[in-house]
């Protein structure tokens, strides 16, 4: 029996206890990969769009029920635009987008009004005079705002995206959203054909409306 000095025998029983557990090495069999086909049974991870992406595809209503569905034409009333000056060069080829797009769909020359304002602020103001005229079957708002370095972007583009729709609910007059809320003016190539949509949108809606118009006073009749 070897002799220990005072403490040591205490010391020796700490470390027995602090000493840690072997572990054990996982058989062969466990590290086996499983087979093919046993994976078959689960469910596919379900993939994510990317951010950005639209979901394709048209509504599928009934053939047994009232449809009202608009359609981009161009041979009712007058079409009005109010476009920002400010972004001009962006907002320049909007404008051509919107108007080319008016000439396909056969709206006359002479049945558009251009309304030029400083700026996207001053869009929604200009769409609410221009649709209490009555003289105009939609309103299409065009302009550019692009992100800087200061909060200001955020304020320009939601007060122009709830004045243009304010100007529609209290008017009862199409008015489309044709801005451009842009990171930087690079993104701009890429969706100048907003001007051409917001065109379609107006004239869509303007024909829907016109169509619930007549369907109401048939049935005063």
């Amino acid at each position: 029996m070897s002799e220990r000095w005072p403490g040591e025998e205490a010391e020796a029983l700490e470390l027995e206890e602090e000493a840690p557990e072997e572990v054990s090495e996982p058989d062969e069999e466990e590290l086996e990969e499983p087979e093919e086909g046993e994976l078959e049974d689960e469910e596919p991870i379900p993939q994510l769009r990317k951010p950005g992406e639209h979901a394709e595809g048209e509504l599928d209503i009934p053939d047994d029920v009232n449809l009202i569905e608009g359609e981009p034409d161009g041979t009712r009333r007058g079409v009005a635009i109010v476009a920002a000056r400010f972004n001009g060069e962006i907002t320049n080829r909007l404008l051509d987008s919107a108007l080319d797009e008016l000439d396909r769909l056969g709206v006359r020359q002479e049945a558009i009004t251009v309304m030029p304002v400083p700026g996207a602020f001053e869009l929604p103001l200009a769409a609410m005079a221009l649709a209490k005229t009555r003289r105009f079957a939609c309103v299409v708002a065009l302009g550019c705002v692009v992100r800087g370095e200061t909060p200001h972007f955020e304020y320009i583009a939601s007060e122009a995206a709830s004045g243009l729709q304010l100007a529609a609910l209290e008017t009862g007059v199409p008015v489309a959203f044709g801005v451009l809320t842009l990171e930087n003016a690079e993104q701009a190539e890429a969706r100048i054909d907003k001007g051409a949509e917001a065109v379609r949108t107006a004239l869509e809606m303007a024909d829907a409306f016109a169509q619930l118009r007549a369907s109401a006073v048939q049935a005063s009749r």
